[in-house]
């Protein structure tokens, strides 16, 4: 949910892709609907393993998996506390994504606030979703 978001509001500050710590093989039915009526599509996404990102890479971490993270990435990091909703019915993924989008769009508003000469400023912006569990 968090990369569908971060691409469809915030791409001209940000490249955002999504790792897990437990990833799953696809992005659940729920999670597609829920995206679906927002106008996002994700039936193309799918979970990364963090193993294969170049975390290095990104200034901002968005650590959404309730657990520590395995690697200490160089950049800031963020903690969103969010619930998995994999398991529950199509209301709680309703909520899960609503909270999603108003974070992400939280960030997307600071990232726009920053002025394009500093270092590290919005053009040259990275964000790093890591889950756990199967695609949110």
């Amino acid at each position: 949910m968090a990369e569908g978001f971060a691409k469809k509001y915030g791409s001209d500050v940000l490249q955002a892709e999504s790792a897990g710590l437990y990833p799953a093989s696809t992005v659940s039915r729920l999670t597609q609907e829920v995206m679906a009526a927002k106008n996002i599509d994700v039936s193309g996404h799918f979970a990364k393993s963090i193993a294969d990102v170049e975390y290095e890479k990104y200034h901002i971490v968005v650590n959404i998996s309730g657990h520590m993270l395995p690697v200490e990435p160089k950049g800031r990091v963020l903690h969103w506390d969010v619930d998995d909703p994999i398991g529950a019915d199509k209301k709680v993924f309703e909520e899960t994504a609503d909270q999603i989008e108003m974070l992400v769009q939280g960030l997307i508003l600071e990232l726009r606030k920053k002025p394009k000469s500093e270092p590290g400023g919005w053009r040259t912006r990275r964000t790093q979703s890591w889950k756990d569990g199967e695609s949110r």
